[in-house]
């Protein structure tokens, strides 16, 4: 069973920045792809972004396109998602993911692997 570690969270100002990352366990990382999901406080979890086993694809929330990119570096098992112009909207526990596909999918029913979540907060 893979593990899957996120860091990178915390408290930022309106227009500021933040990265998370999100480290695997496990030999298979490369084979699968990866995604980031967010919850906010009453509400669902909801798609953020995803990226394809090798990187080559990539899908993004239309509420953080142009704003989040997401990355993966297989050598390190880990996958980036660095954030800018943060808005107080974005508030939320992001969670890392593995998918049980290779192909990026928007899909949170083909994530089987979850991380604990990090918290991230943007003031006004």
């Amino acid at each position: 069973q893979v593990q899957l570690v996120e860091s990178g969270g915390g408290l930022v100002q309106a227009g500021g920045s933040l990265r998370l990352s999100c480290a695997a366990s496990g030999r298979t990382f490369s084979s699968y792809a990866m995604g980031w999901f967010r919850q906010a406080p009453g509400k669902g979890r909801e798609f953020v972004a995803a990226i394809s086993w090798n990187g080559g694809n990539k899908y993004y929330a239309d509420s953080v396109k142009g704003r989040f990119t997401i990355s993966r570096d297989n050598a390190k098992n880990t996958v980036y998602l660095p954030m800018n112009s943060l808005k107080p909207e974005d508030t939320a526990v992001y969670y890392c993911a593995r998918s049980s596909r290779a192909d990026a999918t928007t899909n949170i029913f083909d994530f089987n692997s979850w991380g604990q979540g990090t918290q991230v907060t943007v003031s006004s």
